[in-house]
């Protein structure tokens, strides 16, 4: 099992990296959804609500860009 942290929340979790389901904000306040990261590449993939195909990011951009929704 793979763990993953990102946009520099606290420890790490135990969540499959392959396995995510997060919500972010972006830039605009847009909602979206991580459904995983890419280690090897340190991309963080997420879907866009009514948009069918997946979008990514570099990590470094991810941060830069993204907030998280505490549900």
């Amino acid at each position: 099992m793979i763990l993953m942290q990102v946009a520099g929340e606290g420890s790490m979790s135990n969540e499959d990296a392959n396995n995510l389901n997060r919500i972010y904000l972006d830039k605009r306040g847009i909602r979206v959804r991580v459904i995983r990261y890419d280690r090897i590449k340190q991309w963080v993939i997420f879907m866009r609500d009514g948009y069918e195909h997946e979008c990514f990011a570099p990590l470094y951009k991810f941060k830069a860009e993204f907030t998280r929704v505490m549900e």
